[in-house]
This record gives C-alpha cells, sequence and structure tokens, in this order.
C-alpha cells in the first residue's frame, strides 16, 4: 500500500546499457522487474511515475542503450533527461513534481551509489520526505550498496521493499 496519497515514485537510469552492467546485489534485470512492478502500483494508484535517464553532456551521439527500457515510459509519466548524475540539475524535475502536489518521493533504479544517491541527497535538500526500495536498486559492489542501504538511506528517509508497495 502507498502510505502517502502525495508520493510519487521516482525510477533512475532504466536504459539498456545500465541495466545490462555488472550490478550487485541484485542483477539489473531484477531490479528492472520490480522497477515496473512498482510503476504498475502507482499507476493503478493513480501516483505519478518519473522516469530519469541521462544523455552524456558534449558528445554528438548517445551510447547504443541510452533510451528507456522498451515498455518502461507510459501515457501520463514524468520523463526526465539529465546531464548529471542527480536528476534535479538544470531539469525542471522540481517544478513538475511541485505542479502535481508531490511532497513524498519512493527512489528506486540504477546505480544505488550514483544517480539514486545523489538524487536522495537534492530531493531531501528541497525538502521531499523519502523512502528508498532497496530490492528496486543496486550498486557496481554489494557492499556498497548494502552500505548505503543500512548507513546512508536511513539519514534521509525509510528504507523499505517492493513488497511494502501493493
Amino acid at each position: 500500500m502507498i502510505t502517502f496519497m502525495t508520493s510519487a515514485l521516482v525510477l533512475i537510469d532504466l536504459m539498456p546499457r545500465i541495466v545490462a552492467l555488472p550490478v550487485s546485489p541484485h542483477s539489473g534485470e531484477e531490479v528492472l522487474q520490480r522497477c515496473r512492478r512498482l510503476a504498475g502500483v502507482f499507476r493503478a494508484n493513480d501516483r505519478p511515475v518519473v522516469l530519469v535517464r541521462v544523455d552524456r553532456p558534449n558528445v554528438t551521439e548517445q551510447p547504443p542503450g541510452s533510451d528507456f527500457v522498451e515498455g518502461l515510459v507510459t501515457e501520463g509519466d514524468i520523463v526526465v533527461v539529465k546531464h548529471t548524475i542527480g536528476a534535479f540539475h538544470n531539469t525542471d524535475l522540481h517544478d513538475r513534481l511541485q505542479s502535481r502536489g508531490v511532497s513524498t518521493l519512493v527512489l528506486a533504479g540504477l546505480v544505488t551509489t550514483m544517480g539514486v544517491e545523489s538524487t536522495a541527497r537534492v530531493a531531501s535538500d528541497h525538502g521531499y520526505e523519502l523512502e528508498f526500495v532497496a530490492d528496486a536498486m543496486s550498486g557496481f559492489a554489494a557492499d556498497e550498496h548494502n552500505f548505503t542501504i543500512e548507513k546512508i538511506f536511513p539519514r534521509f528517509g525509510e528504507v523499505k521493499n517492493t513488497d511494502t508497495y501493493n
């Protein structure tokens, strides 16, 4: 059950080239499937789903696999293209969330210690309440992911699992 009716799901960097990376403790495909499930729950409850992907700056062409994983984006989703690690810098994400009355962000995606953590820190600076879906994200190494989930994220918000949301 979604605990806050002012919440939005924010999914970070679910792009083929990033989902294919060797991440741990959950594979990119496991993270993707859990994120798809979360997105379904949020959409069914008429809550915003934000999909964030990165474009590399200063290149004429993005690497293959730089768009969202096929079938992930649906009509009505908020799509954000970032050019840095976090989703807020030089994007309109904050304004788009505020216009929808969002005060709580539920974060998931890839990679725990990069895009997810960077987005979370700035979201906290903006005053959002935060929830982290630990089994719907993964890191470059399991120990990095686990440290962040156990030590860093609890300082910013609540750490939950996919089964919390139904």
